[in-house]
Protein backbone atom coordinates (compact mmCIF):
# COMPACT_ATOMS: atom_id res chain seq x y z
CA UNK A 1 0.00 0.00 0.00
CA UNK A 2 3.02 2.43 0.70
CA UNK A 3 3.98 2.22 -2.94
CA UNK A 4 0.72 2.98 -4.70
CA UNK A 5 0.63 5.87 -2.64
CA UNK A 6 4.01 6.37 -3.23
CA UNK A 7 3.21 6.14 -7.26
CA UNK A 8 -0.29 8.08 -6.85
CA UNK A 9 1.56 11.09 -5.67
CA UNK A 10 4.00 10.89 -8.47
CA UNK A 11 1.10 10.91 -11.02
CA UNK A 12 -0.77 13.53 -8.98
CA UNK A 13 2.38 16.08 -8.84
CA UNK A 14 3.41 15.19 -12.50
CA UNK A 15 -0.23 15.66 -13.67
CA UNK A 16 -0.84 19.08 -11.61
CA UNK A 17 2.26 20.51 -12.64
CA UNK A 18 1.59 19.56 -16.61
CA UNK A 19 -1.38 21.05 -15.88
CA UNK A 20 -0.42 24.40 -15.18
CA UNK A 21 1.56 24.40 -18.51
CA UNK A 22 -1.55 23.31 -20.13
CA UNK A 23 -3.77 26.02 -18.71
CA UNK A 24 -0.56 28.91 -19.80
CA UNK A 25 -0.67 27.36 -23.43
CA UNK A 26 -4.81 27.17 -23.43
CA UNK A 27 -4.97 23.70 -24.17
CA UNK A 28 -7.65 21.31 -22.09
CA UNK A 29 -6.27 19.25 -18.78
CA UNK A 30 -6.78 16.15 -20.94
CA UNK A 31 -3.68 16.71 -22.92
CA UNK A 32 -1.86 17.26 -19.55
CA UNK A 33 -3.58 14.28 -17.93
CA UNK A 34 -2.54 11.54 -20.57
CA UNK A 35 1.36 13.49 -21.24
CA UNK A 36 1.68 12.52 -17.62
CA UNK A 37 1.25 8.60 -18.80
CA UNK A 38 3.73 9.10 -21.42
CA UNK A 39 6.64 10.65 -19.40
CA UNK A 40 5.62 7.86 -16.59
CA UNK A 41 6.18 5.17 -19.20
CA UNK A 42 8.58 6.41 -20.85
CA UNK A 43 11.40 7.22 -18.21
CA UNK A 44 9.97 4.25 -16.84
CA UNK A 45 8.80 5.35 -13.33
CA UNK A 46 7.13 2.28 -12.66
CA UNK A 47 4.89 0.17 -14.28
CA UNK A 48 1.83 1.46 -14.32
CA UNK A 49 -0.58 -0.65 -15.93
CA UNK A 50 0.34 -3.71 -13.15
CA UNK A 51 -1.19 -2.11 -10.45
CA UNK A 52 -4.74 -3.23 -9.36
CA UNK A 53 -5.59 -0.17 -7.54
CA UNK A 54 -4.98 2.75 -9.98
CA UNK A 55 -6.79 0.67 -12.92
CA UNK A 56 -9.61 0.37 -10.31
CA UNK A 57 -9.55 4.32 -9.94
CA UNK A 58 -9.65 4.21 -13.28
CA UNK A 59 -12.62 2.23 -14.02
CA UNK A 60 -14.03 4.36 -11.58
CA UNK A 61 -13.32 7.61 -13.37
CA UNK A 62 -14.61 6.76 -16.51
CA UNK A 63 -17.97 5.40 -14.41
CA UNK A 64 -18.02 9.14 -13.05
CA UNK A 65 -17.05 10.36 -16.39
CA UNK A 66 -20.36 8.44 -17.97
CA UNK A 67 -22.45 9.10 -14.38
CA UNK A 68 -21.93 13.17 -15.54
CA UNK A 69 -22.62 12.65 -19.34
CA UNK A 70 -26.05 10.51 -18.15
CA UNK A 71 -26.79 13.17 -15.52
CA UNK A 72 -26.46 16.04 -18.07
CA UNK A 73 -28.34 14.79 -20.99
CA UNK A 74 -31.69 16.10 -21.05
CA UNK A 75 -33.99 14.22 -23.07
CA UNK A 76 -35.98 17.77 -23.90
CA UNK A 77 -32.26 18.82 -25.69
CA UNK A 78 -33.68 16.50 -28.35
CA UNK A 79 -35.56 19.38 -29.61
CA UNK A 80 -32.22 21.16 -29.87
CA UNK A 81 -31.29 18.87 -32.75
CA UNK A 82 -32.93 20.43 -35.91
CA UNK A 83 -33.47 19.02 -39.44
CA UNK A 84 -29.89 21.12 -40.48
CA UNK A 85 -27.92 19.89 -37.51
CA UNK A 86 -29.41 15.58 -38.40
CA UNK A 87 -28.80 15.57 -41.74
CA UNK A 88 -25.09 17.64 -41.30
CA UNK A 89 -24.48 15.41 -38.35
CA UNK A 90 -25.18 12.01 -39.50
CA UNK A 91 -23.36 12.91 -42.90
CA UNK A 92 -20.50 13.81 -40.74
CA UNK A 93 -20.12 10.45 -39.06
CA UNK A 94 -21.32 8.15 -42.37
CA UNK A 95 -19.06 9.79 -44.18
CA UNK A 96 -16.07 10.02 -41.83
CA UNK A 97 -16.46 6.06 -40.92
CA UNK A 98 -16.32 5.21 -44.54
CA UNK A 99 -13.10 7.36 -45.38
CA UNK A 100 -11.58 6.43 -42.06
CA UNK A 101 -12.59 2.65 -42.79
CA UNK A 102 -10.78 2.54 -46.18
CA UNK A 103 -7.99 4.69 -45.32
CA UNK A 104 -7.74 1.94 -41.95
CA UNK A 105 -7.70 -0.95 -44.70
CA UNK A 106 -5.01 0.80 -46.64
CA UNK A 107 -2.74 0.98 -43.85
CA UNK A 108 -3.22 -2.56 -43.38
CA UNK A 109 -5.67 -2.63 -40.50
CA UNK A 110 -7.83 -5.76 -40.23
CA UNK A 111 -11.51 -4.70 -40.35
CA UNK A 112 -12.41 -5.09 -36.59
CA UNK A 113 -9.58 -2.93 -36.09
CA UNK A 114 -10.36 -0.73 -38.93
CA UNK A 115 -14.02 -0.28 -37.67
CA UNK A 116 -12.95 0.90 -34.21
CA UNK A 117 -10.67 3.32 -35.68
CA UNK A 118 -13.30 4.72 -37.69
CA UNK A 119 -15.70 4.99 -34.98
CA UNK A 120 -12.96 6.60 -32.97
CA UNK A 121 -12.63 9.32 -35.60
CA UNK A 122 -16.21 10.05 -36.13
CA UNK A 123 -16.65 11.54 -33.13
CA UNK A 124 -15.54 15.10 -32.08
CA UNK A 125 -15.71 16.48 -28.18
CA UNK A 126 -18.26 17.70 -26.75
CA UNK A 127 -16.53 19.00 -23.84
CA UNK A 128 -13.81 21.43 -25.84
CA UNK A 129 -16.28 22.52 -27.91
CA UNK A 130 -18.89 23.46 -26.03
CA UNK A 131 -16.66 25.23 -23.57
CA UNK A 132 -14.59 27.13 -26.15
CA UNK A 133 -17.87 27.62 -28.02
CA UNK A 134 -18.98 29.97 -24.97
CA UNK A 135 -15.78 31.47 -24.05
CA UNK A 136 -16.35 32.72 -27.58
CA UNK A 137 -19.77 34.15 -26.48
CA UNK A 138 -20.82 31.85 -30.13
CA UNK A 139 -23.09 29.48 -28.54
CA UNK A 140 -26.43 31.53 -29.50
CA UNK A 141 -24.45 32.12 -33.17
CA UNK A 142 -26.38 29.87 -35.92
CA UNK A 143 -22.85 27.88 -36.71
CA UNK A 144 -22.53 27.06 -32.79
CA UNK A 145 -26.10 25.99 -32.97
CA UNK A 146 -25.94 23.67 -35.86
CA UNK A 147 -22.34 22.28 -34.49
CA UNK A 148 -24.01 21.66 -30.92
CA UNK A 149 -27.05 19.93 -32.86
CA UNK A 150 -24.26 17.65 -34.31
CA UNK A 151 -21.97 17.04 -30.85
CA UNK A 152 -25.44 15.77 -29.50
CA UNK A 153 -25.96 13.28 -32.79
CA UNK A 154 -22.70 11.96 -31.92
CA UNK A 155 -22.76 11.63 -28.15
CA UNK A 156 -26.30 9.81 -28.89
CA UNK A 157 -24.38 7.40 -31.17
CA UNK A 158 -21.73 6.89 -28.89
CA UNK A 159 -23.80 5.86 -26.32
CA UNK A 160 -25.56 3.66 -28.00
CA UNK A 161 -21.80 1.92 -29.08
CA UNK A 162 -20.68 1.94 -25.70
CA UNK A 163 -23.22 0.13 -24.68
CA UNK A 164 -23.57 -2.51 -26.94
CA UNK A 165 -19.85 -2.87 -26.37
CA UNK A 166 -19.95 -3.27 -22.57
CA UNK A 167 -21.99 -6.29 -22.84
CA UNK A 168 -20.02 -7.98 -25.33
CA UNK A 169 -17.15 -10.30 -22.68
CA UNK A 170 -12.96 -9.83 -22.49
CA UNK A 171 -11.72 -12.04 -25.28
CA UNK A 172 -14.45 -12.91 -26.94
CA UNK A 173 -15.27 -11.36 -30.79
CA UNK A 174 -18.46 -9.57 -31.89
CA UNK A 175 -21.08 -12.53 -32.64
CA UNK A 176 -24.39 -11.74 -33.83
CA UNK A 177 -26.13 -13.75 -31.47
CA UNK A 178 -24.28 -12.39 -28.90
CA UNK A 179 -24.60 -8.38 -30.28
CA UNK A 180 -28.64 -9.29 -30.26
CA UNK A 181 -28.88 -10.82 -26.76
CA UNK A 182 -26.36 -7.59 -25.49
CA UNK A 183 -28.90 -4.74 -27.19
CA UNK A 184 -31.94 -6.72 -25.61
CA UNK A 185 -30.01 -6.80 -22.27
CA UNK A 186 -29.49 -3.19 -22.73
CA UNK A 187 -33.35 -1.80 -23.69
CA UNK A 188 -34.84 -3.55 -20.74
CA UNK A 189 -32.07 -2.35 -17.71
CA UNK A 190 -32.06 0.81 -19.02
CA UNK A 191 -36.20 0.86 -19.29
CA UNK A 192 -36.02 -0.35 -16.15
CA UNK A 193 -33.56 2.25 -14.49
CA UNK A 194 -35.23 5.31 -16.47
CA UNK A 195 -38.66 3.55 -14.74
CA UNK A 196 -36.99 3.86 -10.99
CA UNK A 197 -35.85 7.18 -12.20
CA UNK A 198 -38.97 8.60 -13.03
CA UNK A 199 -41.36 7.29 -10.56
CA UNK A 200 -39.14 6.46 -7.36
CA UNK A 201 -35.89 8.37 -7.39
CA UNK A 202 -37.48 11.80 -7.56
CA UNK A 203 -39.80 10.69 -3.72
CA UNK A 204 -36.34 10.05 -2.30
CA UNK A 205 -34.34 13.18 -3.86
CA UNK A 206 -36.68 15.34 -3.28
CA UNK A 207 -36.78 14.49 0.48
CA UNK A 208 -33.13 14.85 1.29
CA UNK A 209 -32.23 17.88 -1.20
CA UNK A 210 -32.06 20.02 1.35
CA UNK A 211 -28.79 18.33 2.57
CA UNK A 212 -26.18 18.77 0.58
CA UNK A 213 -23.85 16.01 2.05
CA UNK A 214 -26.53 13.60 2.19
CA UNK A 215 -27.64 14.19 -1.99
CA UNK A 216 -23.62 13.57 -2.32
CA UNK A 217 -23.87 10.36 -0.49
CA UNK A 218 -27.26 9.00 -1.95
CA UNK A 219 -26.22 10.00 -5.47
CA UNK A 220 -22.95 8.08 -4.90
CA UNK A 221 -24.77 5.01 -3.40
CA UNK A 222 -27.30 5.36 -6.30
CA UNK A 223 -24.21 5.10 -8.63
CA UNK A 224 -22.14 2.28 -6.81
CA UNK A 225 -25.44 0.09 -6.01
CA UNK A 226 -26.55 0.11 -9.92
CA UNK A 227 -22.58 -0.81 -10.34
CA UNK A 228 -23.38 -3.59 -8.18
CA UNK A 229 -26.23 -5.16 -9.93
CA UNK A 230 -24.87 -4.36 -13.30
CA UNK A 231 -21.92 -6.16 -13.06
CA UNK A 232 -23.41 -9.30 -11.49
CA UNK A 233 -22.59 -12.24 -14.11
CA UNK A 234 -26.01 -12.74 -14.88
CA UNK A 235 -26.31 -9.45 -16.35
CA UNK A 236 -22.76 -9.37 -17.38
CA UNK A 237 -22.09 -5.17 -17.58
CA UNK A 238 -18.86 -3.70 -16.73
CA UNK A 239 -19.22 -1.11 -14.17
CA UNK A 240 -18.44 1.94 -16.38
CA UNK A 241 -21.72 1.79 -18.01
CA UNK A 242 -23.90 1.31 -14.79
CA UNK A 243 -22.96 5.55 -14.13
CA UNK A 244 -24.02 5.94 -17.53
CA UNK A 245 -27.12 4.85 -16.66
CA UNK A 246 -27.64 6.10 -12.92
CA UNK A 247 -27.13 9.47 -14.15
CA UNK A 248 -29.65 8.88 -17.04
CA UNK A 249 -32.39 7.66 -14.30
CA UNK A 250 -31.39 11.43 -12.71
CA UNK A 251 -31.12 13.34 -15.25
CA UNK A 252 -34.74 14.97 -15.58
CA UNK A 253 -35.05 15.48 -11.57
CA UNK A 254 -34.84 19.03 -9.67
CA UNK A 255 -31.67 17.69 -8.03
CA UNK A 256 -29.32 17.16 -11.71
CA UNK A 257 -27.84 20.35 -11.52
CA UNK A 258 -26.64 20.53 -7.48
CA UNK A 259 -25.64 16.47 -8.36
CA UNK A 260 -23.33 17.39 -10.97
CA UNK A 261 -21.72 19.99 -9.19
CA UNK A 262 -20.86 17.60 -6.25
CA UNK A 263 -19.57 14.81 -8.59
CA UNK A 264 -17.33 16.31 -11.01
CA UNK A 265 -14.27 16.92 -8.86
CA UNK A 266 -14.52 13.74 -7.43
CA UNK A 267 -15.08 12.65 -11.40
CA UNK A 268 -11.90 14.89 -11.96
CA UNK A 269 -9.50 12.88 -9.58
CA UNK A 270 -10.40 8.99 -11.24
CA UNK A 271 -10.74 10.51 -14.84
CA UNK A 272 -7.35 11.81 -14.42
CA UNK A 273 -6.05 8.08 -13.43
CA UNK A 274 -8.25 6.90 -16.36
CA UNK A 275 -6.10 9.16 -18.93
CA UNK A 276 -2.55 8.47 -17.35
CA UNK A 277 -3.24 4.94 -17.64
CA UNK A 278 -4.22 5.45 -21.44
CA UNK A 279 -0.84 7.69 -22.06
CA UNK A 280 1.23 5.03 -20.37
CA UNK A 281 -0.20 2.74 -23.26
CA UNK A 282 1.52 4.76 -25.84
CA UNK A 283 4.00 3.23 -27.64
CA UNK A 284 7.38 5.26 -28.95
CA UNK A 285 10.21 3.81 -28.26
CA UNK A 286 11.64 1.30 -30.99
CA UNK A 287 7.75 1.25 -33.09
CA UNK A 288 8.65 3.88 -35.53
CA UNK A 289 5.07 2.32 -37.37
CA UNK A 290 3.01 3.89 -35.80
CA UNK A 291 4.04 7.28 -37.15
CA UNK A 292 2.46 7.49 -40.46
CA UNK A 293 -1.00 6.30 -38.83
CA UNK A 294 -1.08 8.71 -36.43
CA UNK A 295 -0.37 11.66 -39.25
CA UNK A 296 -2.67 10.57 -42.22
CA UNK A 297 -5.76 10.13 -39.28
CA UNK A 298 -4.72 12.94 -37.72
CA UNK A 299 -4.70 14.79 -40.88
CA UNK A 300 -7.87 13.37 -41.64
CA UNK A 301 -9.23 14.59 -38.89
CA UNK A 302 -7.91 18.00 -39.02
CA UNK A 303 -8.58 18.60 -42.93
CA UNK A 304 -10.92 15.42 -43.32
CA UNK A 305 -14.04 16.00 -41.40
CA UNK A 306 -14.32 19.66 -41.72
CA UNK A 307 -13.66 19.74 -45.76
CA UNK A 308 -17.22 17.30 -44.98
CA UNK A 309 -19.21 19.88 -43.15
CA UNK A 310 -18.47 22.21 -45.47
CA UNK A 311 -19.18 20.13 -48.61
CA UNK A 312 -22.51 19.19 -46.63
CA UNK A 313 -23.33 22.34 -45.53
CA UNK A 314 -22.44 24.23 -49.14
CA UNK A 315 -24.53 21.59 -51.01
CA UNK A 316 -27.84 22.58 -48.38
CA UNK A 317 -27.21 26.18 -48.75
CA UNK A 318 -25.28 27.49 -45.99
CA UNK A 319 -22.85 30.48 -46.52
CA UNK A 320 -18.94 29.49 -46.61
CA UNK A 321 -18.08 31.17 -42.92
CA UNK A 322 -21.17 29.41 -41.75
CA UNK A 323 -19.71 26.02 -43.03
CA UNK A 324 -16.30 27.27 -42.06
CA UNK A 325 -16.42 27.73 -38.59
CA UNK A 326 -18.72 24.40 -38.00
CA UNK A 327 -16.10 22.27 -39.51
CA UNK A 328 -12.76 23.93 -37.92
CA UNK A 329 -15.09 23.53 -34.77
CA UNK A 330 -15.40 19.77 -34.81
CA UNK A 331 -11.74 19.11 -36.07
CA UNK A 332 -10.69 16.97 -33.02
CA UNK A 333 -11.27 13.23 -31.84
CA UNK A 334 -13.94 12.75 -28.47
CA UNK A 335 -12.84 11.95 -24.94
CA UNK A 336 -16.07 9.57 -25.83
CA UNK A 337 -12.76 8.37 -28.84
CA UNK A 338 -10.69 7.62 -25.99
CA UNK A 339 -13.01 5.17 -23.78
CA UNK A 340 -14.18 3.51 -27.21
CA UNK A 341 -10.35 2.39 -27.69
CA UNK A 342 -10.14 1.78 -23.76
CA UNK A 343 -12.77 -1.21 -23.89
CA UNK A 344 -11.60 -2.50 -27.57
CA UNK A 345 -8.63 -3.09 -25.75
CA UNK A 346 -9.74 -4.42 -23.13
CA UNK A 347 -12.13 -6.60 -24.84
CA UNK A 348 -9.13 -7.93 -26.95
CA UNK A 349 -10.24 -6.61 -30.14
CA UNK A 350 -7.77 -4.10 -30.20
CA UNK A 351 -3.25 -4.42 -30.24
CA UNK A 352 -1.46 -1.86 -27.53
CA UNK A 353 -0.34 -0.40 -30.88
CA UNK A 354 -3.91 0.00 -32.10
CA UNK A 355 -4.77 1.83 -28.53
CA UNK A 356 -1.62 3.97 -28.85
CA UNK A 357 -2.09 5.44 -32.44
CA UNK A 358 -5.46 6.33 -31.35
CA UNK A 359 -4.59 8.23 -27.93
CA UNK A 360 -1.52 10.28 -30.16
CA UNK A 361 -4.18 10.98 -32.62
CA UNK A 362 -6.65 12.67 -29.88
CA UNK A 363 -3.32 14.57 -28.65
CA UNK A 364 -2.31 16.01 -32.03
CA UNK A 365 -6.11 17.10 -33.18
CA UNK A 366 -7.33 18.25 -29.92
CA UNK A 367 -4.27 20.29 -29.36
CA UNK A 368 -4.39 21.85 -33.11
CA UNK A 369 -8.45 22.28 -32.94
CA UNK A 370 -8.36 24.29 -29.78
CA UNK A 371 -5.92 26.92 -31.71
CA UNK A 372 -7.84 26.68 -34.97
CA UNK A 373 -11.10 27.85 -33.18
CA UNK A 374 -9.82 30.43 -31.29
CA UNK A 375 -8.39 31.86 -34.21
CA UNK A 376 -10.43 30.65 -36.64
CA UNK A 377 -12.08 34.13 -37.29
CA UNK A 378 -8.63 35.27 -38.49
CA UNK A 379 -7.81 31.86 -40.78
CA UNK A 380 -11.17 32.77 -42.62
CA UNK A 381 -10.60 36.22 -43.56
CA UNK A 382 -6.65 35.39 -44.99
CA UNK A 383 -8.54 31.85 -46.79
CA UNK A 384 -11.97 33.21 -47.62
CA UNK A 385 -11.78 34.01 -51.38
CA UNK A 386 -10.91 29.81 -52.00
CA UNK A 387 -13.88 28.77 -49.66
CA UNK A 388 -16.27 30.23 -52.33
CA UNK A 389 -16.12 27.38 -54.64
CA UNK A 390 -18.31 25.94 -50.95
CA UNK A 391 -21.15 27.97 -51.17
CA UNK A 392 -24.18 27.94 -53.72
CA UNK A 393 -25.79 30.81 -55.67
CA UNK A 394 -28.53 30.64 -54.25
CA UNK A 395 -28.90 30.45 -50.56
CA UNK A 396 -30.97 28.66 -47.40
CA UNK A 397 -29.07 30.96 -45.19
CA UNK A 398 -30.16 34.59 -46.09
CA UNK A 399 -29.66 37.85 -44.79
CA UNK A 400 -32.33 39.36 -45.05
CA UNK A 401 -35.57 40.01 -48.44
CA UNK A 402 -33.91 43.36 -49.03
CA UNK A 403 -30.40 44.30 -50.05
CA UNK A 404 -29.58 47.13 -47.91
CA UNK A 405 -31.15 49.71 -45.60
CA UNK A 406 -30.62 53.11 -44.69
CA UNK A 407 -32.33 53.21 -41.04
CA UNK A 408 -31.48 56.45 -38.14
CA UNK A 409 -30.75 53.73 -35.46
CA UNK A 410 -29.03 50.10 -35.57
CA UNK A 411 -28.82 47.67 -32.99
CA UNK A 412 -26.25 44.78 -32.80
CA UNK A 413 -27.11 42.26 -30.69
CA UNK A 414 -31.02 41.81 -29.58
CA UNK A 415 -30.80 39.46 -26.99
CA UNK A 416 -31.76 40.37 -23.43
CA UNK A 417 -30.48 44.26 -23.41
CA UNK A 418 -30.55 44.40 -26.97
CA UNK A 419 -34.62 43.12 -27.07
CA UNK A 420 -35.84 45.92 -23.93
CA UNK A 421 -33.31 48.86 -26.33
CA UNK A 422 -35.67 47.84 -29.48
CA UNK A 423 -39.02 47.28 -27.90
CA UNK A 424 -39.02 50.76 -26.44
CA UNK A 425 -37.89 52.30 -30.32
CA UNK A 426 -39.95 53.13 -32.91
CA UNK A 427 -39.46 50.14 -35.74
CA UNK A 428 -39.44 52.08 -38.56
CA UNK A 429 -36.46 53.81 -37.30
CA UNK A 430 -34.14 50.64 -36.25
CA UNK A 431 -32.56 48.51 -38.23
CA UNK A 432 -31.55 45.07 -36.15
CA UNK A 433 -28.33 43.08 -36.62
CA UNK A 434 -28.40 39.39 -34.81
CA UNK A 435 -26.38 35.98 -35.33
CA UNK A 436 -28.73 34.12 -33.21
CA UNK A 437 -31.75 32.10 -35.77
CA UNK A 438 -34.11 32.36 -32.22
CA UNK A 439 -33.54 36.10 -32.47
CA UNK A 440 -33.91 36.84 -35.43
CA UNK A 441 -37.82 34.49 -35.35
CA UNK A 442 -38.74 37.26 -33.02
CA UNK A 443 -37.64 40.08 -34.68
CA UNK A 444 -39.18 38.75 -37.54
CA UNK A 445 -42.54 37.82 -35.87
CA UNK A 446 -42.47 41.61 -34.68
CA UNK A 447 -42.02 43.16 -37.98
CA UNK A 448 -38.81 44.99 -37.18
CA UNK A 449 -35.90 45.20 -40.20
CA UNK A 450 -33.27 42.62 -39.61
CA UNK A 451 -29.65 41.31 -40.91
CA UNK A 452 -29.14 38.02 -39.79
CA UNK A 453 -25.50 37.83 -39.63
CA UNK A 454 -22.33 38.40 -37.75
CA UNK A 455 -21.41 42.43 -37.87
CA UNK A 456 -17.95 41.55 -38.05
CA UNK A 457 -18.67 39.98 -41.70
CA UNK A 458 -17.90 42.25 -44.56
CA UNK A 459 -21.08 41.91 -46.44
CA UNK A 460 -23.32 42.54 -43.17
CA UNK A 461 -21.19 45.66 -42.51
CA UNK A 462 -22.22 47.24 -45.74
CA UNK A 463 -25.35 46.40 -46.31
CA UNK A 464 -26.40 47.82 -43.17
CA UNK A 465 -24.89 51.61 -44.00
CA UNK A 466 -23.21 52.68 -40.94
CA UNK A 467 -22.68 55.90 -42.78
CA UNK A 468 -26.69 56.56 -42.79
CA UNK A 469 -27.38 55.98 -39.40
CA UNK A 470 -27.50 58.76 -36.74
CA UNK A 471 -27.01 56.04 -33.73
CA UNK A 472 -25.32 52.73 -33.61
CA UNK A 473 -26.52 50.65 -30.60
CA UNK A 474 -23.85 47.62 -29.55
CA UNK A 475 -25.70 45.31 -26.93
CA UNK A 476 -23.69 42.46 -28.01
CA UNK A 477 -20.99 41.64 -24.71
CA UNK A 478 -18.02 40.55 -26.91
CA UNK A 479 -14.94 42.70 -25.92
CA UNK A 480 -13.27 41.85 -29.16
CA UNK A 481 -16.05 42.04 -31.54
CA UNK A 482 -17.24 45.99 -30.31
CA UNK A 483 -13.49 46.83 -30.48
CA UNK A 484 -13.45 45.23 -33.87
CA UNK A 485 -16.87 47.25 -34.75
CA UNK A 486 -15.24 50.65 -33.36
CA UNK A 487 -12.38 51.03 -35.29
CA UNK A 488 -14.60 50.71 -38.93
CA UNK A 489 -17.37 53.05 -37.60
CA UNK A 490 -14.23 55.53 -36.29
CA UNK A 491 -13.06 55.04 -40.05
CA UNK A 492 -16.65 56.67 -41.17
CA UNK A 493 -16.43 59.28 -38.68
CA UNK A 494 -13.51 60.35 -40.16
CA UNK A 495 -15.06 60.25 -43.40
CA UNK A 496 -18.08 62.62 -42.21
CA UNK A 497 -20.73 60.46 -40.89
CA UNK A 498 -22.11 61.86 -37.56
CA UNK A 499 -23.52 59.37 -35.49
CA UNK A 500 -23.64 58.59 -31.75
CA UNK A 501 -22.10 55.22 -30.88
CA UNK A 502 -23.40 53.49 -27.52
CA UNK A 503 -21.22 50.30 -26.66
CA UNK A 504 -21.91 47.47 -23.76
CA UNK A 505 -19.24 46.74 -21.32
CA UNK A 506 -18.67 44.09 -18.86
CA UNK A 507 -16.57 45.55 -16.41
CA UNK A 508 -14.76 48.99 -15.30
CA UNK A 509 -11.66 48.34 -17.45
CA UNK A 510 -14.02 47.46 -20.63
CA UNK A 511 -15.74 50.97 -19.91
CA UNK A 512 -12.26 52.85 -19.40
CA UNK A 513 -11.31 50.93 -22.67
CA UNK A 514 -13.97 51.90 -24.39
CA UNK A 515 -14.42 55.55 -23.69
CA UNK A 516 -10.66 55.38 -25.04
CA UNK A 517 -11.83 54.39 -28.31
CA UNK A 518 -14.00 57.08 -29.04
CA UNK A 519 -17.29 55.60 -27.87
CA UNK A 520 -20.28 58.50 -26.88
CA UNK A 521 -21.83 56.33 -23.96
CA UNK A 522 -21.23 52.75 -22.61
CA UNK A 523 -23.83 50.42 -21.62
CA UNK A 524 -22.44 49.28 -17.98
CA UNK A 525 -25.47 47.48 -16.17
CA UNK A 526 -24.22 48.17 -12.62
CA UNK A 527 -24.54 52.07 -13.55
CA UNK A 528 -26.83 52.13 -16.34
CA UNK A 529 -29.60 50.39 -14.23
CA UNK A 530 -28.31 52.93 -11.05
CA UNK A 531 -28.89 56.06 -13.18
CA UNK A 532 -31.62 55.26 -14.55
CA UNK A 533 -33.94 54.05 -11.45
CA UNK A 534 -32.49 56.94 -9.80
CA UNK A 535 -34.20 59.47 -12.41
CA UNK A 536 -37.40 57.48 -12.52
CA UNK A 537 -37.18 58.19 -8.56
CA UNK A 538 -36.58 61.83 -9.07
CA UNK A 539 -39.34 62.16 -11.54
CA UNK A 540 -41.89 60.34 -9.84
CA UNK A 541 -41.39 60.51 -5.86
CA UNK A 542 -44.58 58.63 -5.30
CA UNK A 543 -43.23 55.60 -7.32
CA UNK A 544 -46.92 55.26 -9.82
CA UNK A 545 -44.55 53.83 -12.25
CA UNK A 546 -43.21 50.98 -10.52
CA UNK A 547 -46.34 48.73 -11.15
CA UNK A 548 -45.85 49.65 -14.86
CA UNK A 549 -41.98 48.73 -14.88
CA UNK A 550 -42.50 45.16 -13.47
CA UNK A 551 -45.36 44.54 -15.48
CA UNK A 552 -43.18 45.22 -18.23
CA UNK A 553 -40.32 43.22 -17.11
CA UNK A 554 -42.59 40.09 -16.44
CA UNK A 555 -43.96 40.36 -19.96
CA UNK A 556 -40.69 40.68 -21.67
CA UNK A 557 -38.94 37.78 -19.36
CA UNK A 558 -42.81 35.43 -20.22
CA UNK A 559 -41.12 36.35 -23.87
CA UNK A 560 -37.56 35.08 -23.32
CA UNK A 561 -39.36 31.95 -21.50
CA UNK A 562 -41.24 31.37 -24.45
CA UNK A 563 -38.18 31.58 -27.22
CA UNK A 564 -35.88 29.72 -25.12
CA UNK A 565 -38.68 26.55 -24.42
CA UNK A 566 -40.89 26.46 -27.59
CA UNK A 567 -43.73 24.26 -27.35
Amino acid sequence: MPSVIAELAIVILIATTLGIIARLLKQPLILAFILTGVLISYFGFFHINNKEVLQLFSDLGIMFLLFLVGLEIDFRSLKLISKPSLIIGASQIILTFIFSFLLSQYLHFNNLQAAYISLALSFSSTIIVIKLLSEKKDTNSLYGKITTGVLLIQDFMAILILVVLSGIKTGQGIIIGSLILTIIKGVVLSAAVLLIGRKFLPLVFNKISHSQELLFLSSLAWCFLLAAIVSHPKIGFPIEISGLLAGLALSNSSENFQISSKIKYLRDFFVLIFFVILGSSLVFSGNSAIVAPVIAFSLLVLIGKPLIIMITMGLSGYRKKTGFLTGITVSQISEFSLVLVAIGYKLGHLTKEVSSIITAVGIATISVSVYSIVFVDKIFEKISPVLSIFQRRKLKEEYSSDHSFSKPIILIGSHRLGQSIAFNLKKEDVLIVDFDPEVINQVKSRNYDYLFGDITDEEIFERANFDNANLVISAIPDLKDNLKLLQRLNLLKKDGAKMKIIVRANNENEVKLLYGEGVDYVIYPHFTSGQYLGKIISIDPEMKIIDELRSWDLKTIQRLEQRSHPR
